[in-house]
């Protein structure tokens, strides 16, 4: 397996919308175990294929990412159905904005679907951490990333401090 090159912000690519996947196949298959391997490598919860540089609708995630037992999710064209309440997420953080936690408002239950890596349908009702996880990660598919429900001024201060970072290099 290939541990996927993670792109960050600024990146413009990390804010198109992703394309649907028509056809699971074997590409397909790689490019999930691939991303699965990714997300423990860096190590996160969840992670986009638009975070990996891969124009697709697909996601992974494992709230118990760094316990000894892995159940990595694959979720291939998710969909929020529906949404409910609301909750801060403490701390969010994110793989394409490194070195950035901040609190973002989340909904504190969701309704997904979409269809697992075998291509059945999946439908998921939850609340807590894998709603923020599936959340977070549908939003990347949408070309929206965490930062953009923070502050304007938190959001112009980080942006200025990757800017200058750059530069740098």
């Amino acid at each position: 397996m290939t541990i996927l090159d993670i792109i960050t912000f600024p990146d413009s690519f990390l804010k198109q919308p992703t394309k649907p996947v028509e056809n699971i196949d074997d590409s397909i298959q790689q490019i999930i175990n691939n991303m699965i391997e990714t997300m423990y490598q860096a190590p996160g919860v969840g992670l986009a294929a638009i975070q990996a540089g891969i124009d697709k609708s697909i996601i992974v995630y494992d709230p118990t990412a760094g316990v000894e037992k892995r159940e990595p999710g694959v979720l291939i064209n998710p969909v929020v159905i529906s949404k409910e309440g609301t909750r801060v997420s403490e701390n969010e953080g994110c793989l394409s904005v490194p070195d950035l936690r901040a609190d973002v408002r989340r909904s504190d239950a969701v309704v997904v679907e979409g269809v697992d890596r075998d291509g059945k349908p999946v439908h998921i009702e939850t609340q807590d951490f894998l709603s923020v996880i599936l959340e977070h990660e549908i939003d990347h598919l949408n070309g929206i990333l965490f930062i953009d429900h923070i502050s304007s001024l938190k959001r112009q201060l980080y942006t200025r401090r990757v800017k200058k970072q750059l530069k740098a290099k």
